[in-house]
């Protein structure tokens, strides 16, 4: 039996230390479209983290979610000028991984509330609010943290780390985040998760419209147009037959 207080240690170290500390760390080495392109496969990821504790789900959401990579993939190779493959491998293999520990670390904590055999029950009310598991899960890798910082010994970081990680914390890591445990604590079927998993991939979309506003980015070319349909329309057939499931069971 899994003390709670470990359970979290485990769910937050992998969850969240690992998943950001990779691609950070990729961040030194790759450039951005490496890295955005390379995360996209935890939508694929997610499939395997749900087989892996044994759900199942449907053949057509492989079929879902490769088009949605595929599109993705083709958004963030759009505008691809020079490749370097030692560059592209110390950016895209760390990613690959934090890819898997990001989608595991939040199935551990859904597995543990649906009362997984092998996972401590946690029926706690406090845990119907989404803002409370990213509390528990950023707590509970704060000792991968600390080990972290007397393993590498960093220098202090400036003002503008400071200023810049403030910023990515309170968007991404407690904003999204919570949004996104949300959706999945209100999943109850493994199609449902990867359906919620899956709309990870429409974070591109948005990093193109972001760009043109604020930075003056042209306009996407016709690749990046085919693949932003290609996005569109694998997540249209996530929700159209997910819809399609809920009208059967009702």
């Amino acid at each position: 039996m899994w003390n709670i207080g470990f359970f979290w240690t485990v769910a937050g170290s992998i969850g969240f230390g690992c998943f950001y500390a990779l691609l950070c760390f990729s961040a030194d080495y790759a450039p951005g479209w490496v890295i955005a392109a390379t995360w996209q496969l935890t939508i694929i990821a997610s499939l395997f983290v749900l087989m892996f504790f044994g759900r199942v789900f449907p053949k057509r959401i492989w079929v879902f979610s490769t088009i949605v990579v595929v599109g993705v993939g083709l958004i963030n190779t759009s505008h691809i000028t020079t490749f370097h493959f030692a560059e592209f491998a110390k950016g895209a293999f760390p990613v690959l991984i934090a890819a898997f520990c990001y989608p595991f670390g939040n199935q551990l904590v859904w597995e543990s509330k649906h009362g997984h055999k092998h996972f401590p029950k946690i029926d706690s009310p406090l845990l119907e609010n989404a803002f409370n598991k990213v509390l528990l899960l950023s707590l509970g890798s704060l000792p991968f943290w600390i080990l972290l910082v007397l393993f590498i010994d960093p220098p202090m970081p400036s003002m503008g780390q400071v200023l810049n990680t403030s910023l990515v914390a309170l968007l991404s890591g407690l904003v999204a985040t919570t949004l996104f445990l949300l959706a999945r604590h209100q999943a109850h079927t493994s199609s449902e998760l990867a359906a919620v998993d899956a709309t990870q991939s429409s974070e591109v979309i948005f990093a193109l419209l972001g760009e043109m506003l604020f930075l003056g980015t042209a306009l996407p070319n016709a690749q990046a147009w085919l693949g932003i349909i290609l996005v569109f329309i694998g997540l249209g057939f996530f929700i159209y037959f997910q819809k399609k499931e809920c009208a059967v069971h009702d």
